[in-house]
């Protein structure tokens, strides 16, 4: 069916929504104002552009009049230059004569500056220039053409043999003149130029025609761009370009001829209106144009706003609908007259009645326990008067099943949009499963304190900076009372730093031990071991920082009573001692055959020497020299067994562990000089290094000499059970420096050539009372270890091999170098 395009148009509007009507009956009329402006801005610009493109031909064709004017008048002064050449040329002319001839043509033509009569040899030989030429520009007859400019010219004339226009470099304060550069020949031969000079203000001034610079901007430019005469119109400021009546300039040059692009004219078109853009009849369209169009953008958006604030409040009461009907907690609203006039979803899901059974109702409420229903009168009665408890107030509720529940009601004025009461509001919240988890964290709690007051440490809290006691166990309490003295005293005896850690140490605690989880830095120690003499007990106290409930930063402290370990400790110390002074009596008592052997020598030595003095002097047979010589070798003997008794004597000697800086050296010479017995008796070669300059050792002397001598005594047995010939019956003492794990240290080496250990030995070697001698306590290797490792050593024993055959033992032990050792020549010897 073909309808007509009214009728079409007519169905497709009434199709359409009242919202999109109401868009196309604001943004028609808009979209024609907008198109009759643009109409109107394309005639104007239309006739702006004519205007344009006429001032355009306009400048044009009066430039390239100006320019064959200026042509016409340098062909014109360049052909009778020619006629004087010539002349010169034909030698018709002297420079005298010359002189007179250019002083005529340059008071004739007033655009020329100057004539100059130039040989072959770039000597001037006559010339003649105007009264206004400075000093700088005029030229003495006799000197010599050196201008850069004016040289290179010459040369040019004289490779071309043609006139050659230019323009001079000469930097003075007038404009650099319009050279012409005109050859002069004789006899087929090039005999120099004639130098003519024209003022190019000259030629502005008489060339370019009155009529013509009244109308336009007329300037000479060079061919860089360099204005040497004229007036030039500057450029439009970028930004006034984006005007609607700025347009550039009208502008046309072109050069002149027969110069070329050394002298080019320019022409700019003054602008003497602002044409047809600039009429009052463009800006009173344009005006109500836009007035318009401003005014139906702003009904346009008025429309909008009231649409999308009604879109809005149909939006927002939705939402508070489905807002009310979502949420957990249950509204319920009351007039001034106790009647409910509100519930939402939520109240009636709680209780289990439904909207209709609730509202319109008055006290007693369906949802009241019959019990309870005097009790909540009363509070009722009590909400409708104002007296409104801040915190809530908590009831039981019944559900239409007959269940009850605990609940928590707020009860807050209900006012209208007028500022006016209108009833209360009340909100409530379930609070049975909070209420069990209450319980739950109270029990909880409960068995928490129980276990702190049951420990057997002492737990303390207390502030930084206060002497406020947060927490106390019960131990605490029967040690210290309920001050906060005690916990202040554990920690400045246990030397904990003033300044609490930082936060990312607080975040890593052991929430069991107290104790951060990761490295503890060097300002905390781990844990300290105290004395208090109050309480006559050892503590060890250990300390964390932790926030407290009330967010202050708190200190911890847990003190463990370790008398009972201290005093263990002490007598393991004790025991230990012994032990060591047992294992020396032991040794010694092994090597009591080799001591007595020893200091058999000096005494038979003393008692031969008695002998033969007695015998000697009773058969006045020695003389006082003689005499004397024989009691100094007894006296030396005697000195010997004094020296064997007393080196033993000290080596037996029981005392306490004295660690102090010792020479390496001088515990080695007495650990060799007591085995050294041992070894003789057992026809044993010992051999001994000691690496030189080496630093002291913070030592126990005795005690490195006994694992010495217990070293060599056991190399020395070795050989002798393995029953080696003479050849190879020696023991090897090496002590040099040595890098175990970074850390230098310094190692002692004591290699033998005996039997070895066997596998089921080596496995039990450093048991304590396992021994292979028939006569050992199995105390001597045992001790020895825990000599070095209670000096930070380590001890290891390795059979040798020569091929599958065991060839000797080797023990080795280290001891760590102190962080600053004391030099070697301050040490007592």
């Amino acid at each position: 069916m073909n309808l007509p395009p009214v009728a079409r148009l007519k169905r497709w509007w009434q199709r359409l929504t009242p919202q999109r009507q109401d868009r196309f009956a604001v943004l028609a009329p808009l979209a024609a104002v907008l198109l009759f402006l643009a109409a109107i801005v394309a005639a104007f610009g239309y006739l702006r552009l004519e205007e344009i493109e006429r001032e355009q031909e306009a400048v044009q064709r009066d430039v390239e009049y100006t320019q064959q004017r200026l042509r016409l008048r340098l062909l014109e002064r360049q052909e009778q230059l020619m006629r004087i050449a010539r002349e010169i040329s034909n030698n018709e002319l002297d420079p005298d004569e010359f002189q007179s001839r250019a002083e005529a043509l340059v008071n004739q033509y007033p655009d020329l500056q100057s004539l100059t009569w130039i040989d072959g040899r770039r000597r001037i030989r006559a010339t003649f220039g105007t009264a206004s030429l400075s000093a700088n520009q005029l030229r003495m007859v006799g000197s010599t053409l050196n201008t850069g400019e004016t040289e290179s010219t010459f040369k040019l004339t004289q490779e071309l043999q043609q006139p050659i226009y230019s323009q001079s470099l000469v930097t003075t304060d007038a404009p650099a003149p319009l050279q012409l550069h005109i050859p002069l020949t004789e006899r087929a031969g090039f005999s120099g130029v004639l130098l003519a000079e024209y003022s190019v203000d000259g030629l502005f001034r008489y060339g370019v025609p009155a009529e013509v610079s009244a109308r336009y901007a007329i300037s000479f430019h060079d061919a860089h761009g360099g204005l040497l005469a004229g007036t030039s119109i500057p450029a439009r400021n970028p930004a006034t370009r984006l005007m609607p009546w700025a347009s550039p300039v009208n502008s046309y040059e072109v050069p002149v001829s027969p110069v070329g692009n050394g002298l080019v004219i320019r022409g700019q078109a003054y602008r003497t209106s602002l044409g047809v853009i600039g009429s009052g009849l463009f800006w009173l369209v344009t005006a109500l144009s836009m007035m318009t169009a401003w005014m139906l953008i702003a009904n346009w958006r008025h429309t909008r706003r009231r649409l999308q604030a009604q879109q809005a409040l149909i939006s927002e009461t939705s939402f508070r609908r489905a807002m009310e009907n979502s949420m957990l907690t249950g509204m319920r609203a009351l007039d001034l007259h106790g009647r409910i006039t509100y519930v939402n979803a939520a109240f009636c899901q709680m209780t289990g009645w439904n909207e209709s059974d609730l509202v319109g109702r008055t006290a007693p409420f369906p949802y009241w326990p019959e019990e309870e229903q005097n009790t909540l009168a009363v509070r009722l009665e009590e909400e409708l008067e104002g007296k409104i408890q801040p915190g809530g107030m908590q009831m039981h509720v019944k559900r239409r099943d007959g269940s009850l529940f605990d609940a928590r009601l707020y009860v807050s004025p209900l006012i209208d949009a007028q500022g006016i009461q209108t009833g209360w509001m009340t909100s409530m919240t379930d609070i049975t499963e909070p209420n069990r988890v209450r319980e739950q964290l109270s029990a909880s709690h409960e068995r928490f304190t129980t276990v702190l007051e049951a420990l057997d440490a002492s737990i303390s809290v207390a502030p930084l900076g206060s002497d406020e006691l947060l927490f106390a166990n019960k131990l605490y309490r029967l040690w210290f009372g309920i001050q906060a003295g005690g916990h202040l005293q554990l920690v400045a005896q246990a030397g904990v730093p003033e300044t609490p850690p930082s936060d990312e140490s607080l975040d890593n605690v052991d929430s069991f031990a107290g104790l951060p989880t990761g490295s503890l830095p060097d300002t905390e120690a781990e844990s300290s071991e105290i004395y208090l003499e109050p309480l006559g007990k050892w503590l060890e106290v250990r300390t964390r920082y932790l926030s407290w409930v009330d967010g202050r930063l708190a200190q911890m402290v847990i003190a463990t009573d370790i008398t009972a370990r201290r005093l263990a400790e002490e007598q393991s110390a004790a025991q230990t001692e012994r032990a060591q002074t047992a294992s020396r009596l032991i040794t010694m008592g092994e090597m009591a055959s080799s001591v007595a052997h020893e200091l058999n020598q000096p005494l038979t030595a003393i008692n031969n020497y008695c002998n033969g003095m007695v015998s000697r002097i009773k058969a006045h047979q020695i003389s006082e020299e003689d005499l004397l010589g024989a009691l100094e070798k007894t006296a030396k003997q005697a000195h010997r067994a004094g020296q064997i008794i007393q080196r033993i004597r000290s080596f037996v000697k029981r005392s306490e562990p004295n660690r102090s800086l010792a020479v390496i050296s001088g515990m080695v010479d007495e650990a060799v000089e007591l085995a050294d017995i041992e070894l003789r008796r057992r026809n044993v070669r010992l051999t001994h290094y000691v690496a030189p300059h080496m630093p002291a050792l913070l030592v126990d002397p005795i005690l490195i000499e006994q694992v010495l001598v217990n070293l060599l005594k056991n190399a020395a047995e070795s050989i002798d059970s393995a029953q080696r010939p003479t050849a190879q019956r020696s023991v090897n003492l090496r002590v040099t420096p040595k890098q175990v794990d970074d850390k230098p240290v310094i190692e002692f080496t004591v290699v033998d050539s005996g039997m070895g250990l066997a596998p089921e030995v080596m496995a039990r070697l450093y048991e304590a009372f396992y021994s292979t001698k028939a006569e050992g306590m199995g105390i001597g290797l045992s001790l020895c270890r825990s000599i070095v490792e209670s000096h930070m050593g380590r001890m290891k024993a390795e059979n040798l091999y020569n091929g599958a055959e065991v060839t000797g033992c080797c023990f080795s032990f280290w001891i760590p170098l102190t962080e600053s050792p004391q030099p070697m020549a301050q040490l007592p010897h």
